[in-house]
């Protein structure tokens, strides 16, 4: 699996992938010494991301997924139906919305439990560095109230759960109130805590997340900040093309084209990434945070409305429906995006997002010849 991905992608760490020293030594070594052993370079551990992509390409054989969704058709099983396709229990009998949904948790608790299980990996976020834990510690709201504790992540419906903790707070009459929302007020930051206070809420409340497909979040921030929001052009779409436009320095960034944002995105380290297109791993960390549910934007409303139930929210409140002006990405637009962008340049941002794409059981993006071309 190492050879074919420095085959593949010649700029592989040899760190995150080391050839074995003797042939021999090889076949005898177990494999469980790979997980054990601290990967060093330079006198620094390898980051617990990176080890962890290590761990997942050498288990669970996520290299040859890679390999075969870029270069062949990939038929993934249905795990992510669309948003009311899922049906209830009728008679006693699970109905097919069911199961999958049940198998889709099941895959998700095994990935996570596999990977986070490892003896290098976060057992707290205190374990983690600084950076890292002020990341989640700033992602986590807290509902004293209501008893939990939601990880937001942004271009996954995060405005809508604000608007529900402020109304489940009282600063908010309804959620259906038009008004720009402030992503900072009347909201409270589990990092705005105590130690302790912090600890106490880890260990006793409910614990959620959203997840989304990755390559369809990175298309939904891209055309959302750089289509839409002015701010953004300036400060982030101004310096991409300065770096990969000749004669681009007239531009005011409102013209940045996809390929220049993932190649931007390439670019960049991943824990100083804006959080519009930081993976969700990192501004979460499952790893560090044992999640009680893992919600899909595929199907926001029944999940949603599920965490909703669970935490006793009042009968009223119901997740926001979906703005008359929001433009959705759909199958087709994330399929023209991507099969109008270099192979080469997908197949070098994956590993960035290939905890997001295994540890929440989303196919890989295919971009065959074949399959652009229908």
């Amino acid at each position: 699996a190492a050879r074919r991905l420095r085959r593949r992608w010649p700029g592989t760490s040899e760190a995150m992938f080391p050839r074995p020293p003797f042939p021999g030594k090889a076949r005898r070594a177990s494999a469980s010494a790979c997980s054990r052993s601290r990967l060093r370079a330079g006198g620094t551990v390898l980051l617990p991301s990176m080890l962890m992509f290590g761990v997942i390409l050498a288990s669970s054989g996520l290299l040859l997924m890679i390999e075969k969704g870029i270069l062949a058709e990939v038929k993934p099983p249905p795990l992510h139906p669309a948003a009311g396709e899922l049906s209830r229990r009728v008679g006693g009998e699970e109905a097919p919305g069911d199961l999958d949904r049940e198998v889709l948790r099941d895959i998700r608790n095994r990935t996570i439990r596999s990977v986070c299980g490892q003896r290098a990996m976060p057992r707290s976020i205190w374990e983690l560095p600084a950076s890292q834990r002020r990341t989640v510690l700033r992602h986590l709201l807290v509902s004293d109230k209501y008893q939990f504790l939601y990880c937001y992540v942004p271009k996954v419906a995060c405005s809508n759960w604000k608007r529900i903790l402020k109304v489940l707070d009282g600063a908010l009459e309804n959620v259906n109130v038009k008004l720009k929302m402030d992503h900072r007020s009347d909201l409270v930051f589990l990092g705005d805590m105590k130690p302790d206070e912090i600890n106490y809420r880890l260990k006793n409340y409910y614990k959620f997340i959203f997840v989304r497909n990755p390559a369809e979040r990175l298309l939904s921030a891209y055309r959302n900040k750089f289509g839409e929001i002015k701010e953004y052009q300036m400060k982030y779409g101004v310096e991409i093309i300065r770096r990969y436009r000749k004669n681009g320095a007239k531009s005011v960034g409102d013209d940045v084209t996809f390929s220049e944002f993932l190649r931007y995105l390439l670019d960049e380290d991943v824990e100083r990434m804006n959080e519009h297109w930081m993976p969700i791993y990192n501004l979460c960390q499952p790893c560090a945070v044992r999640y009680d549910f893992i919600g899909s934007y595929e199907r926001l409303n029944e999940d949603a409305n599920h965490v909703l139930e669970h935490v006793q929210a009042p009968s009223f409140i119901r997740f926001p429906e979906r703005q008359s002006w929001y433009k959705p990405v759909t199958a087709e637009t994330l399929h023209y995006y991507l099969c109008n962008t270099q192979r080469r340049l997908i197949k070098e941002l994956l590993p960035k997002y290939i905890l997001d794409f295994s540890l929440f059981a989303y196919p890989l993006p295919n971009v065959t010849s074949e399959f652009c071309r229908q």
